[in-house]
């Protein structure tokens, strides 16, 4: 019998499903069982969701196995039977694995299968609260056309996996790569089929590790969550801000640092700028977790409005940490970043840059700037830049008020060289001077 046949015969041969009262739907039946990991948990507002189907992607050697199976640890741990479906690892390689991430209880089970059908059949024997598939790539669903991986088989999977965790009331989470555009790999329709995409990102040769939920059917998106990879395996950051501005070298031309909110955490996140002669042919730009084209604005806006010269040069902006400044609070710190990087002249360390550029070289008000300044007070800072339009704040740091790009070089010039005595928390620096500010050295310093 065909395939085709085969479910169009088992489809009318089902009882029909029944609409029922909204009212009477238990509203607790989604409430989300926590994972043990505390930074997923945040992401995931408070947990995996029985029922549930995640799709947890991310780049070659990340950690997203790490993860997963740092999951069904502490769910087995817990007394809830977890089931993970290898069809990459051989069976010996997941318990050595397993072995240095902590304890192995008898709850953890393992099987190792690329047929999609096998893993039906242990999800529907064990019953287990957890699945997790690693990896959706090398899974195969019978009557599916095409090979493992494929568009075809991806989808059949993703349906066939959504409608057992339903059924079931297991919370199934599945593990996919990505494109080389970031993305995860398959069609983008398999984000449909999904209750949650969760991004799992870091550059593998460095520590940090980030996850974001890019689609959440069971609470809001935005929150991050961190972790450091060592070799007992992630370990979450719930506070970290001292590891992120950890390696900033004080008293570099280029280096500037800005407060993002991820979700309702304030992070501070260094921007390095180097400008310099190019060693042939024309200047180019390089950007590295900032966007490029936003960068391309900000170069002409320093060009035009503030009179820093860069054209011939190679001016390269990166976001340190690996964390992306892609938020337009950041705008402010990339400017005076590659200003600072034009003149040769350092901006000082306790001072915090925030704000929103746009095309006239106007300094734009952001959202939560108390929050931002209170999580720069509280790691040591002494003042920030912020725009002239921002409500008051409570930190007790001096916030020096702008509304162009040109009085922020001015105000970051007169902290260096003056930094007011105590706290005002609302220091006006009145208009800037006009003229070509090639270097911060032509801005007089306070007196």
């Amino acid at each position: 019998m065909e395939p085709e046949q085969a479910r169009r015969r088992a489809s009318s041969s089902r009882e029909p499903a029944r609409a029922v009262a909204l009212s009477s739907v238990d509203p607790l039946g989604a409430s989300p069982r926590p994972t043990g990991v505390g930074e997923l948990d945040r992401v995931l507002s408070g947990g995996l969701a029985p029922g549930s189907l995640t799709l947890l992607y991310g780049e070659p050697g990340v950690g997203k196995s790490t993860l997963a199976l740092q999951v069904l640890l502490s769910t087995a741990l817990l007394g809830s039977t977890a089931l993970l479906v290898s069809a990459e690892e051989t069976p010996a390689a997941v318990r050595a694995r397993a072995g240095r991430l902590g304890t192995v209880p008898a709850a953890l089970l393992i099987l190792s299968a690329t047929d999609l059908d096998d893993a039906l059949a242990a999800i529907e024997e064990h019953r287990p609260s957890l699945v997790v598939l690693d990896s959706i790539q090398t899974l195969r669903a019978a009557g599916a056309p095409g090979t493992a991986g494929s568009l075809a088989q991806v989808r059949a999977v993703v349906e066939q996996l959504g409608e057992a965790a339903r059924s079931s009331g297991a919370a199934v989470v599945v593990i996919g790569h990505v494109t080389k555009e970031g993305d995860p790999a398959g069609p983008r329709s398999l984000e449909h089929l999904v209750d949650t995409v969760l991004a799992f990102e870091g550059d593998r040769h460095h520590r940090l590790r980030f996850a974001r939920a890019v689609k959440h059917r069971f609470g809001p998106t935005g929150e991050l969550g961190l972790f450091e990879m060592t070799a007992a395996g992630l370990v979450t950051l719930a506070d970290p801000g001292a590891l992120l501005a950890a390696e900033r070298r004080h008293e570099v031309p280029g280096s500037a640092v800005t407060a993002l909110l991820e979700g309702s955490r304030p992070l501070l996140v260094e921007v390095q700028a180097l400008v310099a002669r190019p060693t042939g042919g024309g200047g180019r730009t390089s950007a590295s977790g900032v966007d490029a084209r936003r960068l391309a604005s900000l170069l002409a806006v320093l060009e035009c409005r503030v009179g820093i010269e860069l054209a011939g040069l190679d001016v390269f902006v990166s976001a340190t940490g690996g964390l992306r400044a892609s938020e337009p609070a950041a705008d402010l710190a990339i400017a005076l970043a590659v200003a600072s990087a034009a003149a040769g002249i350092a901006l000082p360390e306790s001072l915090l840059v925030v704000g929103e550029v746009g095309l006239a070289g106007e300094v734009r008000e952001v959202g939560g700037v108390d929050r931002r300044l209170a999580e720069a007070e509280r790691l040591g800072y002494r003042a920030a830049i912020a725009p002239v339009s921002s409500p008051a704040v409570s930190a007790d740091l001096e916030v020096l008020r702008v509304t162009s790009v040109t009085e922020a070089v001015v105000a970051a010039r007169r902290w260096r060289h003056g930094a007011p005595g105590t706290a005002t928390n609302s220091h006006s620096l009145g208009a800037a001077p006009t003229g070509t500010l090639s270097a911060w050295s032509t801005v007089p310093a306070a007196s």
